[in-house]
């Protein structure tokens, strides 16, 4: 290995205190971290002082492998970190009521050329009423701004609901769009604000120093765009302090093959941080929707949900895939759309993942496992939806967000966040695993928690720390297993290093 570029003295290697490894170190370490980015060596406290080019004194703190979240949506939660917040609203009224607020907090002089507002994170799942056009109308025509877009994007991304002026500017009906409707009008107002793409630099800069500030090191990005494509040009222009598996989707697989990307390859001009992901496909669309699809009606009518792919055609797309040399991230809440997933992936031989798997039979829980087909999970998903599952699949809740039925059961796990869907914190989803609540509730479901050194291992970037590893390392100013819920989602990062580089430095500042 190349010389040392940083030292790390008197570390505590996080170890589970319910599985230790064989290889535990007992006290306190150093660890060098070479030129070349990885790990050179792990050795008891005071043995050895490499003459690296930074030491960092962490004077006991606890190190482990940096974080991984598995599945986010950068752009889309760059965006939405200075967006209007819905979460919480109990109906559409509510929503209505915080509109006109920033509305009247954000105004515009003329409403030529005007941005539109938007706001993110309503769950209409369980609202008394309706959402309508003519509501979002009639509260801009009170604060003298009717003919301003709104536009609200729902908390799982799978609905928006947009003013007339809106419908207008974007060729859409007003009103209540879901799944593709909303999905084409997220799409058209990302290449609006894209023309502009400085600005949205400046944001992904930010949320991926935000990130680095939570211990993450990594990220599989699954935005609806040519990724690969996208993160060569940000690592050119200087943002560097993530790994990004980069995810491609249907519509840019041509251009992705013509430039010889597959699952696994680093793209080239990223000095090894951007490496292509996995074909991402929709089998279903979400909970709060009522489109995920199931085995069982939705309360009080005759709707399974929503099959996103024709009978056959997943078989087909994922043989493709297979055939051209991706993986795929196949996205699944609904039971329906879990076990067609299943059978798509036997029949065709691919690879990869099943993402969200929120709602699973115990026999589709043996076949994953099986299969070799990962779980993506996002546990504060669970929390955000509990009450909607309590109504929408009541009496199967034992079967929903079933990460520890999944672990006993072999399942491969890895755990994400789903931003902008829950915040890119990957001390939200670990707490929300291993507690199943983050306030004064019970326990959701807790014979399906996971075990604290479980949750940590599928968010890690690397086993462990040990010699040859990546370089991409976490301390911490608190032990984990030491902490309750909310301690946890609060977890204080001391120290984020990617491939021996520090990206987020709280004992130094």
């Amino acid at each position: 290995m190349k010389p040392p570029t940083l030292t790390l003295t008197g570390a505590r290697l996080w170890e589970d205190p319910v599985a230790p490894r064989e290889d535990a170190f007992a006290g306190p370490v150093d660890v060098t971290v070479s030129a070349d980015g990885r790990v050179a060596s792990v050795e008891p406290a005071g043995t050895q002082r490499a003459a690296g080019s930074r030491v960092v004194d962490l004077d006991g703190r606890w190190l482990m492998p940096g974080l991984m979240d598995h599945h986010v949506h950068f752009t889309m939660w760059a965006k939405h970190r200075g967006r209007v917040s819905l979460s919480g609203a109990r109906s559409a009224d509510d929503v209505v009521d915080v509109v006109r607020g920033a509305l009247v907090d954000h105004p515009v002089l003329s409403l030529a050329d005007v941005e539109p507002l938007v706001g993110s994170g309503y769950q209409d799942a369980l609202w008394p009423e309706l959402p309508t056009a003519q509501m979002l109308d009639e509260v801009a025509v009170h604060v003298g701004q009717y003919g301003r877009p709104i536009v609200l994007i729902g908390h799982d991304m799978h609905s928006v609901w947009i003013n007339t002026a809106a419908g207008e500017r974007y060729g859409m009906p007003a009103g209540l769009l879901r799944e593709n409707a909303a999905f084409e009008l997220q799409i058209a107002l990302e290449a609006e604000e894209m023309a502009d793409p400085r600005r949205v630099e400046v944001l992904v800069s930010d949320a991926a120093l935000a990130a680095a500030s939570r211990g993450v090191t990594g990220i599989m990005d699954l935005e609806m765009a040519d990724n690969p494509l996208v993160w060569a040009s940000r690592v050119a222009s200087g943002i560097t302090s993530l790994r990004v598996v980069a995810g491609v989707y249907p519509q840019h697989v041509t251009e992705s093959l013509a430039r010889g990307e597959r699952t696994g390859k680093r793209v080239p001009g990223t000095k090894g941080q951007v490496t292509v992901g996995p074909l991402k496909i929709f089998a279903d669309g979400a909970l709060n929707t009522r489109t995920a699809w199931c085995f069982d009606t939705y309360p009080g009518t005759s709707d399974f949900g929503h099959a996103a792919q024709a009978r056959g055609d997943l078989q087909r797309i994922l043989s493709d895939a297979r055939d051209v040399g991706f993986e795929v991230a196949l996205h699944a809440i609904g039971d329906r759309a879990v076990s067609e997933a299943l059978d798509a992936f036997e029949a065709s031989g691919a690879s990869g993942s099943i993402e969200h798997a929120q709602m699973v039979r115990e026999q589709d829980v043996a076949r994953m496992a099986a299969l070799g087909i990962v779980a993506g999970i996002h546990p504060e998903h669970m929390l955000d939806d509990r009450e909607i599952s309590d109504v929408m699949w009541a009496g199967r809740t034992h079967r929903a967000f079933a990460y520890g039925d999944m672990a006993r059961g072999g399942v491969n796990l890895r755990m994400g966040s789903d931003a902008p869907v829950s915040p890119l914190d990957p001390w939200l989803g670990i707490s929300a695993a291993v507690y199943r609540t983050r306030d004064e509730l019970p326990a959701w479901e807790p014979g399906n928690a996971l075990d604290l050194g479980t949750a940590l291992k599928i968010s890690w970037a690397s086993p462990a720390v040990r010699t040859g590893v990546q370089g991409d390392l976490v301390a911490l100013d608190a032990d984990p297993a030491a902490l309750g819920a909310q301690e946890l989602r609060e977890m204080p990062v001391a120290l984020t290093v990617l491939g021996g580089r520090v990206t987020h430095d709280a004992i130094g500042a």
